[in-house]
């Protein structure tokens, strides 16, 4: 049974780029925010190494390092940062009802969901083990650090497609590893890729294990999964497409989703079907899922909830 039960203007679920920048925003606009940060703090981006595509970082930095500035930043400000992650929530009425950590109940005025997306990977130690050096789930974030090399792609849907189309343009060559023996990309994304000579298709493969030296990617062991022969490629990127899941399943009874999971906004806006709700970040951006745009809707989620809180008073 909850015991404690606390009332915020502004309640933050997440901590990436969204969460901080709605902050930041948030508390200088005196909504005394509170944020919860979720089992990943900072978000997608403690997963990378080096940043070198966010403005105001000439020299680049490192990921966690960035998250970390944002979120003093925040702080700064005045925004209470709680370790923890939101259980349940109830967005039927005002206050919205949310528990943190099954234990207290939270009565806020406004919500900004900013629980970002999940990149699926391929669930190989291997993979984990050199994820960051060598391993990525987002080749506009990382492709610029292979130029000149062999990359590989996992995966056979546009997205991919997009990701090997990118990397052709910086890399030597472009694998990439199709399981079945056919594409699911649309035709115009099938037709670009084959039409493009430094991308070569390896049909009916699988990947067992990335191979590293111990500190960076140097190949992949993949099996053909008709013949079950095995076939080192060397490789120094290697970049996991096979999709993206919003972290929205606490939500989704109350506000509207696309198809593919992630929250409707009202265009231009970061407004959802529910007022007084709004949702900034990759868990409403399934297009562009950068941290810089994701920064962008964290800071019109602020602004937005402070109007909608200045119209009722």
């Amino acid at each position: 049974m909850n015991q404690e039960i606390e009332r915020v203007k502004c309640l933050i679920v997440g901590s990436g780029p969204a969460g901080y920048t709605a902050a930041i925003y948030a508390a200088r606009a005196d909504l005394k925010p509170v944020l919860y940060q979720g089992l990943q703090p900072g978000g997608q981006l403690t997963t990378t190494t080096e940043v070198d595509n966010f403005p105001g970082y000439p020299d680049g930095v490192q990921g966690p390092e960035m998250m970390m500035d944002m979120q003093r930043q925040a702080e700064r400000f005045g925004t209470e940062m709680r370790w923890g992650i939101i259980t349940e929530a109830d967005l039927s009425k005002r206050p919205f009802r949310l528990v943190a950590d099954e234990t207290k109940t939270i009565l806020a005025d406004t919500v900004i969901i900013a629980t970002g997306a999940t990149a699926q990977y391929l669930g190989l130690d291997s993979e984990t083990k050199y994820m960051g050096h060598g391993v990525s789930a987002c080749a506009t974030c990382d492709g610029f650090f292979f130029r000149g090399k062999n990359m590989a792609v996992v995966g056979g849907g546009d997205t991919a497609c997009e990701e090997a189309s990118y990397l052709s343009k910086l890399g030597r060559k472009v694998y990439m590893i199709v399981r079945r023996d056919e594409l699911r990309a649309s035709k115009a994304m099938q037709k670009r890729v084959m039409n493009t000579p430094n991308i070569e298709i390896l049909w009916n493969h699988v990947t067992r294990e990335v191979l590293g030296d111990g500190k960076v990617v140097t190949g992949a062991l993949l099996e053909n999964v008709k013949t079950g022969e095995m076939q080192t490629i060397d490789v120094e990127g290697f970049f996991v497409a096979i999709g993206h899941k919003p972290n929205t399943s606490l939500f989704t009874k109350y506000v509207h989703t696309h198809d593919n999971g992630y929250i409707k906004t009202k265009p231009g806006t970061t407004q959802t079907n529910v007022p007084g709700v709004f949702a900034a970040g990759e868990v409403q951006d399934h297009v562009f899922r950068q941290a810089v745009t994701a920064a962008g809707t964290g800071c019109m989620a602020a602004m937005e909830a402070e109007r909608f809180l200045a119209m009722e008073s």
